[in-house]
């Protein structure tokens, strides 16, 4: 499950990865000839598609189920990001189709992010929820990793004029193969509860509980107090999630809009201007980048499958706002020393991934957050709402650098220093939101952590 599945942030981290990397050869009069901006803003399109996703497929994964989103979002995604191979020049009408193109991917990956979320989080013991959730979501590196060292063999060994088209399929390719582990892929059985299905969730928990139980484990009684009643109830809709966000938990939901929010400029702001950042103030060959690019992503993959056992064990509270905060200071004082020139591409890049190796955790642990702590029947949908908030919020982040940077022939560092300068900021502002409101979940089930709505038992709700 957590294979079949975690291939939507290896799709994800391969597709931006590979778009990043592709900037300074599609502004190649060879490939599209685009501009530093043009190329800035397929970038903003891809994630404007990602929002649009996830809040429509979102939507359809609380009323429909997991399972059947699977497939349709993968599905999107592979056919949205093959047209891009196909786009045919850099003209008006060329450029449309590609941003068109990018959009449909984004929107693939969107959705993905609403349905796979929720139903690893729904399938996972409590003790190791955190761990998985945010390894899982770490493993978007391992996309950008594979995207990295595929585009560098295409730009090294294929024309320009058609190496950039063969590396936007490197995603489908893997996606195809993807498409065969979900089919097998039960549904999860808190979902199937919700929605009345008891015979079907009672099959599914047997056969996990027989796989687990022939592989040596014993599996312990369940405590009779932990019984809840819950009576099915129709989908609920983003109606339904307006009321749970700003009536029954404010401040988790403050919380989660925080470090999404956060997390996502960061990201958007430095990853996909990465590779411009080498070619404009290093001399990077446009060529050689994706090489850089495979230190930066190592650092941003091992951080939480480093860290993520402690965010089980000591704790969500401690580990969010130590990653959040740790991350925004050390990006202030790489700031400095680029500012002051004693950079070099090796060193921006060494210092780019100790960064990033803690804010990789913490930006995992935005996402677990906005999973873990709202109500089942609207889970799905919470993620794809602050997903979107964050999207939005940080589509914006690539243009924006890319106009602090300027042109590659006379790029500004002034301008820049102030913009990482922006970046630590942001990421030092979830870490103390985090402090105050980051509730303490390590360990817990999720009906322990957030009552459902449709619960009629007489156990209490949290609240706030």
């Amino acid at each position: 499950m957590i294979m079949a599945l975690g291939t939507a942030w290896i799709l994800d981290g391969l597709e931006i990865t590979v778009a990043g990397s592709l900037n300074p050869i599609l502004q190649d009069k060879a490939a599209l000839g685009m501009s530093v901006t043009e190329t800035g803003l397929i970038a903003t399109v891809y994630l404007v598609g990602e929002v649009v996703g996830a809040l429509v497929f979102g939507r359809i994964s609380d009323a429909l189920g997991r399972q059947k989103l699977f497939m349709l979002t993968l599905a999107v995604y592979l056919g949205g990001n093959a047209l891009t191979a196909l786009t045919w020049n850099g003209e008006t009408s060329g450029l449309v189709f590609l941003y068109l193109t990018r959009f449909i991917a984004g929107a693939g990956i969107g959705g993905e992010y609403a349905a796979i979320n929720s139903a690893i989080d729904e399938m996972m013991p409590a003790p190791y929820r955190g761990r998985v959730d945010i390894g899982v979501n770490g493993t978007y590196w391992a996309g950008s990793i594979i995207a990295t060292l595929g585009t560098y063999l295409l730009l090294d060994t294929m024309p320009v004029s058609w190496s950039w088209r063969v590396a936007f399929l490197i995603g489908p390719v893997l996606g195809i193969a993807i498409l065969f582990l979900r089919r097998h892929l039960p549904e999860s059985p808190r979902w199937l509860l919700m929605h009345g299905r008891e015979q079907e969730a009672e099959d599914n928990i047997a056969a996990i509980e027989r796989q687990v139980e022939d592989s040596g484990q014993q599996l312990a009684p369940v405590d009779g107090s932990k019984a809840i009643e819950v009576r099915p109830a129709p989908a609920q809709g983003y109606v339904t999630l307006a009321k749970v966000l700003f009536k029954t938990y404010p401040q988790r939901a403050t919380l989660a809009a925080t470090l999404m929010i956060t997390q996502s400029f960061l990201y958007n702001a430095i990853f996909f201007t990465y590779t411009t950042v080498l070619t404009a103030y290093y001399g990077v060959a446009a060529s050689n980048t994706p090489l850089y690019l495979i230190g930066f992503a190592l650092g941003n993959f091992i951080g939480p499958l480093a860290l993520g056992h402690l965010f089980d064990t000591w704790g969500r509270k401690k580990m969010i706002a130590g990653t959040y905060l740790l991350s925004g200071v050390l990006l202030a004082i790489t700031a400095v020393l680029f500012n002051a020139g004693v950079l070099n591409a090796v060193t921006q890049t060494i210092a780019w991934a100790v960064i990033f190796f803690f804010a990789s955790a913490g930006a995992s642990s935005g996402y677990l957050t906005a999973s873990e702590l709202f109500p089942m029947e609207v889970r799905a949908q919470a993620i794809a709402i602050f997903f979107a908030i964050a999207q939005l919020c940080g589509a914006g982040a690539p243009l924006l650098y890319s106009a602090l940077i300027g042109s590659l022939d006379d790029p500004s560092v002034t301008r820049l220093f102030i913009g990482y300068l922006i970046g630590a900021a942001v990421m030092v502002i979830g870490g103390v939101v985090a402090a105050f409101l980051a509730v303490d979940a390590e360990g817990k089930s999720l009906e322990d952590v957030t009552m459902p709505l449709s619960a009629v038992s007489t156990r209490p709700r949290a609240t706030g």
